[in-house]
């Protein structure tokens, strides 16, 4: 692992340049940068959502996303250096499939709104996204493992259902877009 820092303030960014943790030195514009980047900001997201309240199994799988995150990002300033593990992705499954188990099935699109931690949840699922779309970006220029890359997308389908069961802690439930479908299905249903 590159040197840890001691002090914040070094400077030797102001050329426009970042090291990374191979002790190169890169554009701060550079897509391995902009990657950091993203997942950084998907982890201080995840931080932002555990200042809700929420059930403590919930809870302890998004203090440990966030240690993932931190080895994804970690990963990623270091070319050719292997951080996220296999476990971590079948950490992710195992919690898709017991949660995704427990909900109703989907009869139409949702929105990302609800409880402010449902909110929260799905503003972490848009930006696992972009950060997804930062990794195919990069990797179409530098050789990456397969496993940051899939790590976000599985992370962002579990947000998405972790939103629908944060939604449901205090009995509440999704909110529905509003389709055409829905409508004309709801005035059948009245007559």
């Amino acid at each position: 692992m590159g040197n840890r820092l001691t002090q914040i303030a070094t400077r030797t960014g102001d050329d426009g340049t970042t090291g990374l943790g191979d002790n190169t030195r890169v554009p701060k514009d550079h897509l391995r940068v902009h990657a950091m980047g993203e997942v950084d900001e998907l982890n201080s997201h995840v931080g932002l959502l555990l200042c809700e309240p929420m059930p403590a199994p919930v809870r302890e799988l998004l203090v440990d996303v966030q240690h993932q995150l931190f080895n994804l990002g970690g990963e990623l300033s270091m070319p050719g250096y292997t951080l996220l593990k296999g476990e971590a992705l079948l950490q992710l499954d195992n919690a898709l499939a017991e949660h995704n188990a427990a909900l109703p099935r989907l009869a139409e699109f949702i929105l990302p709104a609800g409880t402010r931690a449902a909110a929260q949840a799905h503003v972490c699922r848009t930006v696992a996204r972009r950060a997804e779309r930062a990794l195919v970006a990069l990797g179409a220029e530098a050789e990456l493992n397969d496993a940051p890359r899939q790590y976000l997308n599985r992370l962002s389908d579990l947000l998405f259902v972790l939103a629908r069961v944060l939604n449901r802690v205090d009995g509440g439930d999704d909110v529905y877009w509003k389709s055409e479908r829905m409508a004309r299905a709801a005035a059948s249903d009245d007559q």
